[in-house]
């Protein structure tokens, strides 16, 4: 989670149920190729579930944090805190 694109993809799942690639990409300003990679480095580590597939004809990918994800999510999180509370 150390990227901060990874770190922004996890934030707003940790906020939703889901959420499309369009919605990500506009809410992060990546690239497409970029958010792609660092989907697919998500979802190879277990934080994400990746869901292919159509609306009508366009496709549709959909992500949503799984609880492997969340849990390391708030791990990572916790751990910002503490090392932004040591440097007070």
């Amino acid at each position: 989670m150390h990227s901060e694109l990874r770190l922004a993809i996890m934030s707003l799942l940790a906020g939703v149920d889901e959420a499309d690639f369009t919605y990500l990409k506009e809410q992060t300003g990546a690239t497409s190729g970029n958010l792609s990679v660092q989907i697919d480095k998500l979802s190879e580590a277990g934080y994400i579930s990746v869901e292919k597939g159509f609306r009508g004809k366009m496709p549709r990918t959909v992500c949503r944090i799984t609880p492997q994800g969340t849990e390391a999510f708030r791990a990572y999180v916790k751990a910002l805190r503490k090392y932004i509370a040591a440097g007070k």
